[in-house]
């Protein structure tokens, strides 16, 4: 029997999906090439962060937080699950006057935040260099390891009767896909959700990757308690060519530190780049100035699906008929997974989603007169 849906692609956004679809009934199947989780999934950060550049953002995210909440509940250590908080470190005034306006904007939404001073800066965060005008506190946000959160949406989804298979879609058919090894799957509707690899699939997408480098140290417990961002952090998520780095710090459970964060156009090259690298170390010693003490273990990189608007595509594609698009979220996708699943599932088997998905649909780059298969 073909299933009801077949997804394409078991990172998190996948897998997610595969979980809130099963949960409502319908016959599931996922094809992935690599491992669960891998790709994007296991080169992100993990940051579950509400992010504020604009309202439909702050609904994604904050939204998909609170089922983060849910999910982990009980059971935070089966996803390395740590309620870090984020500190959001303004570097001066007009820094702090925009922590101010975050602070707001979040508290409108409903999300707990404190706008800190200087010396509560310190005292939250010793490790910060002298100087820094204060920050934003954001208890709520906190971080997972994602492909193990990725296995484990993936396994809820099986236990109910979902299939998964090893192989590589290389085409979209009518009624289903086609297979590198010659195989033809038939289902009732197709879900790309495989990030920069759906382009392969549907070249015209609105979509671009952004390549992104993340390094992580040796084990020193206590170095830094929050996740640190700067608050220049959005210009650089949000710029629309060129190459940029952010101050972005994170501690992992085991006593390793995060570091991040780059972002590189026009290049699918996944090699890690000496240059890339050491200018994002230089970005966070001058925030944290004894990380240049830390010892590096690795570096890897991955590759965010970016939208023109910044936004996610969630919603059918708008000239395929029976396929459905769940990909474009940049450096939110482990975020907002759990709320992206569930817009797309109330869309395809009915029942409510928790916040309204017009501001995701693919059709709005239609509408703007961006037609694209």
């Amino acid at each position: 029997m073909k299933p009801d849906v077949l997804i394409v692609g078991a990172g998190i956004i996948g897998a997610a999906c595969a979980d809130a679809l099963s949960a409502r009934g319908l016959r599931v199947t996922v094809v992935e090439r690599d491992a669960v989780g891998s790709g994007a999934t296991a080169a992100g950060m993990g940051h579950l962060v509400a992010m504020d550049d604009n309202a439909a953002e702050l609904a994604l995210s904050a939204h998909s937080l609170e089922l983060w909440q849910e999910l982990v509940d009980g059971q935070p250590q089966r996803h390395e699950y740590s309620r870090c908080g984020t500190l959001w470190v303004a570097a001066d005034d007009e820094e702090l006057e925009a922590a101010r306006a975050k602070a707001l904007t979040m508290s409108e939404r409903g999300l707990a935040c404190d706008v800190v001073d200087a010396p509560d800066l310190y005292r939250l965060e010793p490790q910060l260099r002298p100087g820094l005008a204060g920050g934003l506190l954001v208890p709520g946000d906190g971080l997972v390891y994602p492909p193990k959160s990725a296995r484990i949406l993936l396994a809820r989804a099986v236990a109910r009767g979902a299939v998964l298979l090893a192989g590589e879609v290389a085409a979209l058919e009518e009624g289903g896909v086609l297979l590198a090894d010659g195989t033809r799957l038939a289902a009732g509707q197709v879900v790309l959700a495989a990030g920069t690899r759906c382009l392969a699939l549907a070249p015209g997408l609105p979509l671009r990757p952004k390549k992104g480098h993340v390094m992580i140290t040796d084990r020193y417990p206590g170095f830094i308690r929050h996740q640190l961002v700067e608050l220049g952090y959005v210009k650089s998520a949000h710029a629309s060519d060129g190459e940029s780095v952010a101050f972005n710090l994170q501690p992992r459970p085991t006593g390793q530190v995060l570091i991040g964060s780059s972002r590189q156009f026009d290049t699918t090259d996944l090699a890690a780049e000496p240059e890339m690298m050491a200018r994002m170390l230089r970005r966070a010693v001058q925030y944290t100035p004894a990380l240049a003490g830390l010892n590096v273990l690795r570096c890897w990189t991955g590759l965010r699906a970016a939208t023109p608007d910044g936004l996610p595509l969630i919603g059918p594609a708008p000239s395929r008929r029976n396929l459905w698009l769940a990909t474009g979220h940049e450096g939110l996708g482990i975020t907002t997974s759990l709320a992206t699943a569930q817009l797309l599932a109330a869309q395809m088997a009915g029942g409510q989603a928790g916040i309204d998905a017009r501001p995701y649909l693919p059709s709005r780059f239609v509408d703007a007169g961006r037609a694209y298969g």
